[in-house]
């Protein structure tokens, strides 16, 4: 062989170790995880596989649940009369037909209802409309669930059984929800008497509310919880504090894109108070690369994680759909993805599901 072939050889072998020690180089995150019961790295079904099915509705979390996914995630909310249930707005007009059931009433927000007003409504058709292309005529009358019924969801099957993973969601306007959430947890035995993670399941809490944290904490000091993280308006400082400006053509993910924590200090601060109360790991946003309204600010630069990973904590990243930003946000050390194509992600980690979107809705009777 000639030296010239020799060098090229050498090239093309360092080329492909460089490549596949990315994937090939133990994460901390991995101990760190193993070390809390948390799959790693874990498929979070955001709102269930809401790609291909309403958000929130049976349907998307039966998809999520066959497909495999590791947690179904929700958004907790608070009915007038008490109930929990999961719903990501905090009002009802991009979700449901309210403006046509109530439509003196369709501002109010969603603790100004009861659970039997709120079953009235169509959360499903919404979808058909938004998404023709996915849209299937049994999504119409889809109805918004309780957190008991995704409960049952997850534990219909014992082939595979998710885990929940459970944000409060815009705490202040339901004050004691974090009381609530313990007491229905431990009432369907997902939380024992004495405080632990019943065998079996899989739980996360999570929030973007400090004072939340601090109470989930206090009456679930052993649940894994996860601070979400955001720059602006309730999260850390930014560097720059000019607004958005839709009038110079500037599309709010370019807009997000560039926003970034005051400095290394303030970052710093959020990831000690997320330790300091109880939480097992954080959760960034990503900005993504085709943009689109899920690209937020990037606070997975491999500095922030590596600095999260040294305070001991997870990193699970919100909300990524596509396998180019599965393998950048990886590489950068995410530990999980909270994502609305849990079919995709799961194909990326070399863990498929043995059925079809499309096979699987036909089955649930979609």
């Amino acid at each position: 062989m000639s030296s010239w072939h020799k060098t090229l050889l050498i090239s093309a072998l360092s080329l492909a170790l460089a490549t596949t020690t990315v994937y090939a180089a133990p994460s901390p995150g991995e101990a760190l995880a193993k070390a809390a019961g948390i799959p790693w790295p874990a498929v979070i079904a955001h709102r269930g596989a809401s790609f291909d099915a309403p958000e929130s509705t049976r349907a998307s979390y039966l998809l999520a649940r066959e497909l495999g996914a590791d947690y179904l995630e929700m958004d907790l909310q608070r009915t007038r009369d008490g109930q929990l249930i999961a719903l990501h707005d905090t009002n009802l007009k991009r979700t449901t037909d309210i403006g046509q059931k109530f439509p003196e009433r369709k501002d109010q927000p969603v603790s100004q209802f009861t659970l039997a007003e709120l079953r009235t409504l169509d959360a499903g058709s919404w979808f058909n409309q938004a998404y023709p292309q996915r849209a299937r005529a049994s999504y119409a009358g889809l109805k918004i669930l309780t957190l008991d019924e995704i409960i049952d969801i997850a534990e219909q099957t014992p082939q595979h059984r998710p885990g929940l993973y459970i944000e409060t969601k815009a705490p202040q306007l339901f004050p004691g929800i974090e009381k609530d959430l313990h007491a229905k947890l431990q009432q369907r035995g997902w939380i024992t008497a004495n405080g632990d993670v019943a065998s079996g399941h899989h739980l996360i809490l999570q929030t973007f509310e400090r004072n939340s944290l601090t109470l989930l904490d206090q009456y679930m000091h052993k649940v894994p919880k996860i601070l979400l993280l955001w720059v602006g308006e309730g999260g850390m400082e930014p560097a720059s504090d000019k607004a958005f400006d839709a009038t110079t053509g500037q599309t709010k993910a370019a807009y997000y894109a560039q926003q970034q924590p005051k400095d290394h200090a303030e970052f710093e601060r959020w990831i000690d108070f997320a330790k300091a109360n109880g939480a097992a790991g954080t959760g960034p946003s990503a900005a993504l690369t085709q943009g689109g309204d899920q690209s937020y600010m990037d606070l997975v630069q491999p500095w922030m994680n590596k600095l999260t990973h040294d305070k001991g904590l997870l990193v699970h990243v919100y909300t990524v759909d596509d396998p180019v930003d599965y393998k950048k946000v990886m590489e950068a050390g995410a530990d999980g993805i909270f994502t609305n194509r849990a079919s995709e992600l799961l194909k990326f980690y070399k863990r498929p599901a043995t059925r079809s979107v499309a096979e699987i809705l036909k089955e649930q009777g979609y």
